[in-house]
């Protein structure tokens, strides 16, 4: 029954967002020497973040004694090698093996992570980035060639800000004595309206900048 309660412990804290690390520790503070293994913690926590609610243990019957032989680490392989964003849950359906077998055989077997992707401002084609190598190294020479060459440039920038931030709690601090009681301040929002604020600027600092608001845009 142990067991059982400490499954609906790990789906608890992997819905809470927390880590196996800490789903791990707060097991050990609570249960001691009962607590599930490391593996096994680590194993139904991969099962709920891919969307398990089950707490019992995978039907075995008509199953081999071990999952993980060379024939299927080398189907898991092409099967993630033909789609990097599967699921263990849809790797369980195309192979027929458990979760905690697919999940030991992509990150024992095949060393693999499961890796978000990282967001960045665009993707340059190969020619953008030739074209950026060839005009910053012009301009590297340019640099070197002539003293002066920094003081002609003029560059910009622009960004999307809120109309207004409200006031945090740290900028509302105010000095009191242990006998004056605290201060209190409603909870405000950002502003929906945004404005773009645009600013150039040479080796002295700011030449012009202007303000506009979305609506205008």
């Amino acid at each position: 029954m142990s067991q059982f309660k400490q499954r609906a412990n790990i789906n608890f804290m992997c819905r809470l967002g927390k880590s196996a690390l800490e789903t791990l520790s707060a097991l050990q503070q609570v249960y001691g020497d009962t607590a599930l293994k490391k593996s096994a913690v680590y194993d139904w926590f991969s099962r709920f973040q891919y969307g398990q609610e089950k707490l019992e243990d995978d039907q075995r019957s008509g199953r081999p004694s071990t999952s993980r032989t060379a024939e299927m680490i080398e189907k898991v392989q092409q099967l993630i090698q033909c789609d990097r964003r599967m699921t263990i849950v849809g790797l369980e359906q195309e192979v027929g093996i458990s979760h905690g077998s697919i999940h030991a055989i992509l990150s024992d077997d095949l060393k693999m992570r499961h890796v978000s992707a990282k967001f960045v401002p665009r993707h340059l084609t190969t020619d953008q980035m030739e074209c950026r190598m060839v005009v910053a190294g012009d301009l590297f020479e340019k640099s070197t060639q002539d003293p002066m060459f920094l003081t002609k440039i003029v560059t910009g920038d622009e960004s999307w800000v809120f109309a207004y931030d409200p006031e945090t709690k740290v900028h509302s601090a105010e000095w009191h004595t242990s006998s004056s009681p605290r201060p209190k301040k409603s909870r405000l929002v950002k502003s929906k309206e945004k404005v773009m604020l645009i600013a150039f600027f040479d080796i002295d600092g700011v030449v012009h900048r202007v303000r506009t608001s979305w609506t205008d845009c």
